[in-house]
């Protein structure tokens, strides 16, 4: 067996671990499903109505999807302090497993809780009115962008996890940058009317890039009003997304691995 075959094999095996050890903490799972549903009916009807009602909706979706993957990687964090607290990583230590395979197995599951969490976030769209105005090969690439992002930020959520000295630690500070690298953003409204520098700040954000090339591959149009920008970012959205999402899961693999071994090594 290959070095390749051999970490697919016990990364498979820590993912599945993991998936079925959500069995005893189903709160994390309810609040994962609950909390995009949440974000969408409450941006769509509390702020919606003076927003651009109908088209502000379908525009939102994209911004709403970038977020629920990027909140998704608190959940990794907690996670993975989580297994170093209880002492399952020293559990892993002792077998004749790759250090990478545990980092791995951490980040595909919760992967696949990003794509249970995507799929409910789309039928709660749907339901608010949002629809797909593109082909299903483009539909098809908008979702596979939103789960590589969602990889790249569960990376992100393991070097905070693996940084953090405790599971109370990693809660805060797997929580606390989420909410400025969201809504500084276009996530849910436009850049243009942000001051300067705060607005450059936007639309160079990895989750601005996300949400816009999200909805120019769904097909869903900013409501009439509202300007949009011509900067790099937005105009070339799909690659500048991509880019982001590479770069950020080579640079925090990198940290996390880094981290890792320091920790399991002493």
């Amino acid at each position: 067996m290959t070095a390749a075959q051999r970490l697919g094999r016990d990364s498979s095996i820590v993912a599945w671990r993991n998936l079925l050890n959500l069995r005893r903490t189903p709160g994390s799972v309810i609040a994962a499903l609950v909390q995009p549903v949440m974000f969408v009916l409450l941006l769509a009807y509390v702020f919606g109505g003076s927003l651009g009602g109908a088209e502000y909706r379908t525009f939102l979706m994209g911004g709403i999807f970038a977020q629920a993957v990027t909140f998704n990687a608190a959940f990794t964090a907690l996670g993975l302090a989580d297994d170093m607290d209880k002492g399952i990583v020293d559990r892993f230590r002792s077998l004749p497993m790759p250090a990478m395979a545990v980092l791995l197995g951490r980040t595909l599951s919760d992967l696949t809780m990003s794509a249970v969490s995507l799929l409910v976030t789309s039928l709660c769209g749907l339901l608010v009115g949002w629809r797909i105005s593109a082909s299903p090969t483009d539909a098809l690439l908008a979702y596979a962008l939103i789960l590589l992002f969602a990889f790249a930020m569960s990376w992100v959520g393991a070097a905070i996890g693996l940084m953090a000295r405790s599971v109370e630690v990693a809660q805060s500070a797997g929580l606390i940058w989420l909410f400025p690298v969201t809504f500084i953003s276009s996530a849910f409204v436009t850049t243009h009317t942000m001051p300067g520098p705060l607005r450059t700040v936007a639309e160079w954000n990895p989750v601005s890039a996300t949400a816009t090339a999200v909805r120019q591959l769904f097909g869903n149009r900013p409501p009439a009003g509202i300007p949009t920008s011509d900067t790099g970012p937005v105009v070339h959205a799909l690659p500048y997304a991509v880019a982001c999402a590479g770069l950020i899961t080579g640079a925090f693999m990198f940290l996390a691995l880094r981290r890792f071994r320091r920790i399991t090594l002493g």
